[in-house]
């Protein structure tokens, strides 16, 4: 990752319209406009006097790279930066997204995953015994004996675990190995204090997941009204809560679950037995790359019961092997559907799961902070006249993290003030962001207001990873469904008077094409020769970033937006300091595509536009200088800059495109309007080879082939002799010197 140069704004080191979190910290209970109804979004104008200078387009795509979730970054890599030909820099690998999360949904396989039932009544006995043959206890099973020996002296154990890990059924399963049957389920919605009551004769009792309030902790005084009850009726109590439950002065016994290719091993052999010489086909069918990956994500217990059916019936040859593919991802969707629809989750833990999508991998703190915005955004949704109340000290972050299915872990994250040590969090399976955001917009489309109104929130914040987020939040949005994230979401900031809501929208609009998002070239060439010039500049912005997987287009894209430009200049009136920036944005946008992989593409396609109309030329002459002023990964004493570089190597090569390199470079220096700024960068690159001998080197090949007739002599000479230190002396460096004698031996 590349440290950001830019302000903590993120919107370059000139202006700083917005301090970190300024936006986040608004009243959260402040009236959130929606599109469409009138009044002004957070994304709309600003008074003039309050315009931000733009993000200068390479920390901007620094920005993109270093904030974006990991599983986009494979997809956005493509448009990672780099010379053609040359290793590749900024971010790699990633995953395999597009239609395999943001495609239509999967078929829905019966997975078993309805929600625990806590109505008080006995468990049936032939239940208890189908669920022995499955159980597999964890570890070696020392623990579990051990945990059956502490329930028969204390009579009552409270045993702690995560969600879905199988804590129930072991519940069950103590309470059988011990012979406490029949075993009577006790109502989970009931006060601490008044359990005792509940025992009623018989030998075994379970309370699944006790539902305990802060104010109401279980505590050792219960559990210890409850021994007494349990000694006289000679019986036996498990009772199981989560990691975060209230307790106090309470000794858990807690609860490992056991391998998931355990208990899949235990429930298909149990599932064929009695089925012949299918053994061995079963063995076989566990060593498949879809049971390997499936296993891999980290399923919940109930799923792999699940899984394990259709394998059983993928053996017996009643399925075929392409739905085991299929199978984890429609359980993670079910997973999703579930959390969504359950209406015993709160909104708050609701908020929290939307947030931590949009921030997976980001610190767990501002997923928090964010969460509650969103959380009263939605308060306002179900209840308008009711003024939003978010609770200061909400859950533990274990418990929800818990229940999100989700983790924390300590990794550095990258700041404008360089590498910071973070507590961040994800979700354990890498897809689940993806399927939620794509869930929560199609599948709940009354959430779309509050969620509206919180990306514009998001869009406006002072820091660059929150704005990054919110690009990548709506970038999945357009996947699912592109016109309506365009109409309620990206178009709105695309045409923003304010630059950072224009890049979000650039950002948005690239993570969208490479998720696989339609049409997005589309839209964008429409903008580039269209009247609008907030979107021509976010068109022209957006194709720097995609460019290189699509150089024709690009480059066809952004010479239309070229002639479109100077269109306006002279004939439509436009104002003259749109004018400008939209010349340098396209400058900037043809530069990095000249530094991008297809490189050699795009240099050849500037020579030719040194022979085009005045536009194109003034264009290519401009993005030639933009990149070569550009040094190698933003260090200027790494090495020598990148198109000194490749000059050198293709020099070295006798390649063509030294001759197209060296072309731009003598028209640029005999332009009048381009020749100072050619010279800006020849001293630049004249210091560069007095610290770096390679630089100097590059510099010896290149000078000569500048020279073309003696007024180019004498210009080159006369830079030489009479260029200052770098550190502003009036003493030339000595490596101007040696250049010097390449130049003008005589």
């Amino acid at each position: 990752m590349i440290q950001d140069p830019s302000g903590p704004d993120g919107d370059g080191p000139a202006h700083a319209s917005a301090t970190p979190g300024a936006a986040s910290t608004a009243a959260p209970d402040a009236e959130a406009p929606q599109p469409g109804d009138g009044s002004p979004s957070p994304a709309s104008d600003v008074p003039e006097e309050e315009e931000e200078q733009p993000q200068d387009a390479w920390s901007a795509r620094r920005d993109l790279y270093a904030h974006s979730p990991g599983i986009m970054v494979g997809a956005s890599a493509r448009f990672a930066g780099g010379l053609s030909g040359r290793d590749q820099h900024g971010v790699s690998g990633g995953h395999v997204v597009g239609d395999v999360i943001m495609g239509s949904k999967t078929e829905i396989y019966q997975l078993g995953v309805a929600g625990d039932t806590h109505t008080s009544g006995l468990v049936p006995q032939d239940s208890l015994d189908r669920t022995a043959a499955l159980f597999v206890p964890g570890g070696d099973g020392a623990a579990f004996a051990a945990l059956v020996e502490r329930l028969r002296a204390e009579r009552v154990l409270v045993l702690s675990g995560r969600h879905f890990s199988g804590r129930r059924t072991a519940a069950l399963m103590l309470l059988n190995r011990l012979g406490a049957t029949p075993v009577r389920s006790l109502d989970r919605d009931i006060a601490p204090a008044s359990l005792a009551g509940l025992l009623d004769g018989a030998r075994g009792h379970v309370l699944c997941d006790l539902a305990l309030r802060r104010d109401q902790p279980l505590r050792d005084t219960h559990l210890l009204a409850l021994r007494e009850r349990l000694v006289e009726q000679d019986a036996h109590l498990v009772i199981t809560v989560d990691t975060a439950a209230a307790l106090e002065d309470v000794a858990v016994a807690q609860w490992q679950p056991p391998r998931s290719r355990a208990v899949l091993e235990a429930h298909l052999a149990a599932l064929l037995e009695g089925s012949g010489d299918l053994g061995a086909d079963a063995g076989a069918l566990l060593e498949h790359s879809a049971v390997k990956e499936f296993l891999d994500r980290g399923h919940q217990l109930r799923e792999v019961a699940a899984f394990a059916r259709l394998l059983a019936r993928v053996a017996l040859g009643r399925a075929a092997g392409q739905d085991l593919d299929r199978f984890s991802l429609a359980a993670l969707e079910s997973q999703v559907e579930e959390w969504f629809g359950d209406p015993s989750a709160s909104l708050s833990d609701k908020a929290f799961l939307v947030s931590l999508a949009a921030f997976n991998e980001a610190p767990y703190a501002l997923t928090a902070e964010l969460s509650d915005v969103l959380y009263a955004l939605l308060q306002k949704t179900e209840d308008p006249s009711k003024p939003p109340r978010v609770p200061v000290f909400g859950n533990a972050a274990s418990g929800r993290l818990d229940r999100a299915r989700a983790e924390r872990y300590e990794e550095n994250e990258v700041t404008e003030w360089g590498p910071v040590a973070q507590r961040k969090a994800r979700y354990r399976d890498d897809r689940a962001a993806l399927v939620l955001l794509r869930e929560v917009w199609t599948g709940h489309p009354s959430a779309r207001p509050a969620l509206v109104a919180w990306l514009d929130r998001l869009a406006d914040d002072g820091r660059p990873l929150v704005r990054t987020r919110a690009a990548s939040t709506a970038a999945v949005l357009a996947a699912a469904d592109l016109p309506s994230a365009m109409a309620l979401v990206i178009s709105r900031w695309a045409t923003s008077r304010r630059y950072r809501h224009r890049l979000v929208a650039v950002n948005a609009l690239t993570l969208a094409h490479f998720l696989g998002a339609p049409n997005i070239q589309r839209i964008l060439g429409s903008w580039c020769t269209g009247g609008d010039r907030r979107e021509r500049w976010t068109a022209i912005r957006t194709y720097a970033l995609i460019g290189p997987a699509h150089p024709t287009e690009a480059l066809h894209a952004l010479r239309s937006a070229a002639r479109t430009h100077f269109a306006a200049g002279d004939g439509r009136g436009d104002d003259t300091t749109g004018l400008a920036e939209e010349v340098d944005e396209l400058a900037s946008s043809v530069a990095l595509l000249l530094l991008s992989p297809a490189g050699g593409q795009v240099l050849a396609e500037m020579g030719h536009w040194l022979n085009d109309d005045p536009a194109l030329r003034d264009l290519a002459l401009r993005a030639f200088l933009s990149a070569c002023a550009h040094p190698e990964d933003d260090d200027p004493t790494a090495s020598a800059a990148p198109l000194l570089e490749w000059y050198a190597l293709a020099s070295a090569a006798r390649a063509a495109q030294a001759r197209g390199l060296a072309e731009l470079w003598t028209t640029a220096l005999r332009d009048r309007h381009h020749t100072d700024d050619a010279l800006t960068v020849l001293r630049t690159w004249t210091w560069s080879a007095d610290r770096v001998p390679r630089a100097e080197a590059a510099l010896a090949t290149l000078l000569p082939d500048l020279v073309g007739t003696d007024t180019d002599r004498r210009r080159l000479a006369h830079l030489l002799r009479t260029m200052p230190a770098e550190d502003g002396g009036t003493t030339p460096p000595p490596v101007a010197g040696r250049l010097l004698a390449v130049v003008d031996p005589g």
